[in-house]
């Protein structure tokens, strides 16, 4: 596949950006464990998300009913008509993915660019599918899967943990791809699902776990305190009434507690109490 790679690419006179993240897999293995990890039947509409010059694409069409490839680069998209013209289950589209409204699909399967990783990931929960084989940057998969008190824990864990489960599926090394990425990389697959807590309001838990990470080796009390306007945005008030509106609302537990070491659950938890504080006692403004 490698040999394929670059004679495709010379003939189409391209030469691939690693800044816009063009990593192209010529590990057919690998390829065929990414399909395989999709679980696709005839019965599946498949998104796959930076299709560059169709490697994975064709195992796609082969396994599942209808595939969506989505890439933004035009002499690429001349490539993709070239080696998918004999499959007419395969619908292109030349576009920014970040930039479009998603057509309707229940699968995702793709080797995405990784500057878009978590931008991309977050449209895609929003939108909704089934099931989602994705490649990573490593740090990035490891960032979603973390545990609390690890260094990768982080508002990217708990907000992926809020609405889908994770998988690692594995590591993938540079030589799988062309041109070799610096970095190291790594198969998730995602399990959208309902969410383990509820919380009274999303807009809220959404604000707390920015505020909290944004000093994500405080104490909750004073990392609240010095994100307030992240949680209460637009509302301004005295720095007394901020600490002393934190520590009426919440738990002395969970006030001393390390934001690290903080389960998904107690964002939860902590959202809940200011939900309430805001509604039972909203800040007078100045």
């Amino acid at each position: 596949m490698f040999e394929q790679t670059l004679v495709l690419l010379r003939k189409h006179g391209i030469r691939l950006s690693k800044r816009a993240g063009q990593h192209q897999v010529v590990d057919s293995t690998l390829l065929e464990r990414m399909v395989g990890h999709a679980e696709l039947s005839r019965d599946d509409v498949v998104l796959e998300i930076g299709a560059g010059i169709g490697n994975l694409t064709l195992l796609l069409a082969a396994r599942a009913g209808k595939v969506i490839a989505v890439e933004r680069d035009r002499k690429l998209i001349k490539v993709l008509e070239e080696r998918l013209r004999d499959h007419s289950n395969v619908g292109l589209l030349c576009a920014d993915a970040l930039r479009i409204e998603l057509p309707k699909f229940n699968k995702v399967v793709a080797n995405l660019p990784y500057g878009i990783s978590s931008d991309i990931t977050f449209k895609l929960l929003e939108h909704g599918f089934e099931l989602a084989v994705l490649m990573y940057q490593r740090e990035f998969a490891e960032r979603l899967a973390a545990k609390p008190g690890s260094d990768d824990y982080s508002r990217l864990t708990v907000n992926a943990y809020y609405r889908t489960s994770v998988e690692l599926l594995g590591e993938v090394l540079p030589k799988a791809f062309f041109p070799q990425p610096k970095v190291m990389s790594a198969i998730v697959r995602l399990r959208p699902r309902k969410p383990p807590f509820e919380v009274t309001d999303e807009r809220m838990l959404s604000n707390v776990i920015r505020a909290l990470f944004q000093h994500r080796r405080q104490r909750v009390r004073n990392a609240l305190y010095r994100s307030f306007g992240e949680v209460f945005p637009g509302v301004k008030i005295s720095k007394a009434e901020r600490r002393a509106m934190i520590d009426q609302k919440l738990p002395k537990e969970l006030a001393e507690a390390h934001v690290m070491d903080l389960a998904p659950e107690k964002f939860g938890v902590i959202a809940d109490c200011l939900v309430r504080a805001e509604s039972s006692e909203k800040p007078h403004e100045l």
